[in-house]
């Protein structure tokens, strides 16, 4: 597995507008969406492309575009969704699916309670979309759907990681496949109740409100 933390000054100021918790849910919607857009280009540096003839209005030339199969953009539901605008602004032709996944709050696991993904995912480059790497749990279980039904490769992109669910995965993924993580910055720990410290609050409910 490899980690990229993005070192940029724009990353850095969208984020400390992120964390600030007098930060509205419109404003804080609108701030993932363009810190996203950051992340994502730094994440597609190696998707892949191929060679296409095109006309320009001098002459003949040969181009780029993205090969097939298409990559295949992964939010994982809830929070994810509010990453999904972000990415797909930057690679508009790629397919989306989802994975809704929430955590126990007892045992901190991930419990999977939706689907809309293909069994094959052959050849495919994913790219996975979850805005907080805590406990690694929730990651950890969608790459490994990922990975088992055939996906050639996998990108994380998360806005915060906790070093315990980085040493997490990076245990249970090894060398296994080739998984890159691309995060905005790694915070110092996770609390007892298995959030980011200082963190940014639970990012679902500040982009969407508390749904009971």
């Amino acid at each position: 597995m490899k980690l990229t933390v993005i070192d940029h000054p724009l990353v850095s100021h969208k984020l400390s507008v992120l964390r600030d918790e007098k930060t509205p849910s419109p404003v804080f919607r609108q701030l993932v969406e363009e810190l996203i857009m950051l992340l994502a280009y730094e994440s597609t540096h190696e998707v892949a492309v191929t060679d296409q003839e095109i006309t320009t209005p001098i002459q003949k030339m040969i181009g780029k575009k993205l090969a097939a199969p298409m990559p295949i953009v992964v939010p994982i539901l809830r929070a994810g969704l509010g990453m999904l605008e972000g990415m797909m602004k930057l690679m508009p032709s790629a397919e989306v699916g989802f994975l809704g996944m929430k955590r126990n709050e007892e045992t901190l696991e991930a419990v999977t309670y939706a689907n809309r993904l293909p069994d094959d995912l052959t050849g495919r480059q994913c790219f996975v979309l979850d805005p907080m790497l805590a406990t690694g749990n929730t990651l950890i279980d969608s790459i490994d759907y990922l990975l088992e039904r055939g996906a050639r490769d996998v990108t994380a992109i998360c806005i915060l990681a906790a070093p315990e669910g980085l040493a997490a995965l990076e245990k249970h993924i090894g060398d296994r496949g080739d998984v890159k993580l691309f995060v905005a910055a790694v915070d110092e720990k996770l609390n007892e109740h298995g959030y980011i410290v200082p963190g940014l609050g639970d990012a679902g409910d500040r982009l969407y409100g508390i749904v009971d």
